[in-house]
């Protein structure tokens, strides 16, 4: 017998294994406490692939489907095993791109003529007979150079071209039966670890693949198609595709041949004409008194609510600006989640009485003192803060409860416009890896959080998670009664994030919990090439995340 190591697992059982046993076999012994298969291992707070060997004493974790970082590790295998499922059934030369996430999945597009619901079915049989065969995710550690050659040889361009502005000498590929692509993160073991997922037809090439999310894992929900949503996401895409930018390496070809003042100006011009289109319509219906702005966490509700404000006023519309957080409780009434902390997301957090019987008087022409909330005191304050409506002007109203009719009962819905704002993200890194709309924003949050409220990397990322789940709960569902949906992401800003978050990323230590989420976002944002924030305009929505913002006191 060799070597002897202790395993520490969660802190709480200590084992012993024999030098180089592979962690999955480590995993065989711990699977009890998982309700579905491993994924992978946390070994002393490094994510290791579950191929690899014990060669010393380690603290252990590992994930299955139900946590974030194994949800991720599912939907690459996923997207891996539907690749190799359309090169069997269509050939080598077929291929499929992936184009964004939608509605708990992603969609894609098929490289391929008569698409249609049986062949996206038997795509999805043939993933199934994957799944079965019991194939295992092989990682390989090459020479970039060799990468870039190999895919060209298979006519990957794609690939190719991003690689070319990686600076590192090695990167990982990865190889599922004889195919070979380009991860820039972990995979799972094998393909029967991966067993729960459906395929849906859409519409002319495109169909999307869902499978069980971090809230519901158990199983995998029908996809329910969101016009507006898909819509919006369709129409990004295309209008990247004309200024030729689809991915990562199309913008770092900008970046590299000094174009990038260009595409900021046509990325915010493209953002102002959509606020602008919105104003117009507005103006159109005399009906509509309330504006409501809502969308997920750093969204730029905040700058796009003043900027549509000035399109309004160009469109003849005066409109007048107020916040749901000063209508928010005393603090000490603030509600309790489930497991007795502060609920800061809970629609009962705002005083939903008082915001409706203000509302109410201001539509009927009455003169208001409005609230304005003392976060330092936790409580509402009164300061000659008054508000009379004349005929013609509207309300604005952005927060996070802005579509839910809960919280404005006493309107009827003709009298309301719903927005609803995200930054809907249409780059890619390559045709198989997309760049996930939640990784956007959280970029955009760690900014942000250390700008103005001195959080560091680490703290915005360990309240991530809780930020999603109120998402899901308060915001998500309402998504669908908005009468438009605004597109925030910008052609450009990743290059500009990276300036910013980068360095914070590297502030997480290697002993911090989620120190491997901050490594995952820095092996992310290696594939863009930094753009430098100089000609970002003060009016962007961006420059809410990384200051200079004119709206901002």
């Amino acid at each position: 017998m060799g070597k002897m190591f202790k395993v520490e697992f969660k802190g709480l059982i200590e084992k012993e294994f024999e030098e180089n046993t592979t962690f999955l076999e480590i995993s065989k012994q711990f699977q009890k406490y998982f309700n579905f298969p491993i994924l992978v291992a946390n070994v002393n707070n490094k994510i290791t692939d579950l191929n690899e060997k014990i060669t010393k004493k380690c603290d252990i974790d590992f994930y299955d489907r139900s946590s974030s970082i194994g949800n991720s590790i599912y939907g690459r295998c996923v997207s891996f095993i539907m690749i190799l499922a359309v090169k069997r059934l269509l050939g080598k030369n077929v291929d499929v791109r992936i184009e964004h996430s939608i509605d708990k999945g992603f969609y894609c597009e098929l490289d391929y003529e008569n698409v249609d619901k049986n062949l996206i079915k038997d795509i999805e049989k043939e993933m199934t007979v994957i799944v079965k065969e019991d194939l295992k995710f092989t990682k390989l550690s090459v020479p970039r150079l060799d990468a870039i050659s190999f895919f060209k040889k298979e006519k990957s361009l794609d690939k190719v071209n991003v690689l070319k502005y990686i600076s590192n000498t090695y990167v990982n590929l990865y190889r599922l039966d004889d195919l070979y692509d380009y991860f820039y993160s972990e995979m799972a073991y094998s393909t029967k670890d991966i067993d729960e997922f459906k395929l849906t037809y859409v519409k002319g090439n495109g169909f999307v693949v869902n499978y069980p999310n971090v809230y519901v894992p158990d199983y995998t929900y029908d996809y329910v198609h969101h016009p507006m949503m898909f819509d919006a996401y369709f129409k990004y895409t295309k209008w990247g595709e004309r200024q030729g930018i689809s991915n990562a390496a199309d913008l770092n070809k900008v970046v590299s041949e000094g174009r990038t003042d260009e595409i900021i100006r046509l990325a915010e011009t493209a953002y102002n004409n959509q606020l602008a289109n919105v104003a117009e319509e507005i103006a159109k219906n005399k009906k509509i008194k309330l504006v409501l702005i809502a969308g997920p966490s750093s969204s730029g509700k905040t700058t796009s609510a003043q900027k549509l404000a000035i399109h309004l006023k160009c469109e003849g519309v005066v409109p007048h600006q107020i916040s749901i957080d000063d209508y928010f409780v005393d603090k000490k009434n603030t509600p309790l989640d489930e497991n007795g902390e502060p609920d800061f997301e809970s629609l009962n957090t705002v005083d939903v009485e008082l915001f409706n019987k203000h509302l109410l008087k201001l539509l009927d022409g009455e003169k208001v003192l409005l609230p304005q909330y003392n976060f330092k005191l936790g409580k509402r304050e009164y300061k000659n803060k008054w508000l009379q409506l004349k005929e013609g002007e509207v309300i604005i109203i952005e927060g996070l409860h802005a579509l839910n009719d809960n919280l404005i009962m006493s309107v009827d819905r003709q009298n309301k416009y719903k927005i609803y704002i995200s930054p809907l993200t249409q780059l890619n890194i390559d045709d198989h890896n997309r760049i996930h709309t939640s990784d956007t924003r959280r970029l955009r949050r760690i900014v942000r959080d250390n700008k103005y409220r001195n959080f560091s990397a680490a703290e915005t990322l360990k309240m991530w998670s809780k930020i999603r789940a109120g998402e899901e709960k308060n915001i998500f569902p309402f998504q669908d009664d908005a009468d438009v949906v605004v597109n925030s992401a910008l052609l450009y800003e990743i290059g500009v994030l990276k300036t910013y978050v980068e360095p914070l990323l590297f502030s997480v230590p290697e002993n911090d919990e989620v120190y491997h989420e901050a490594l995952r976002l820095i092996n992310f944002l290696r594939n863009f090439l930094p753009i430098p924030s100089d000609s970002v305009p003060s009016d962007s929505v961006l420059r809410e995340f990384i200051g200079g913002s004119c709206f901002r006191d």
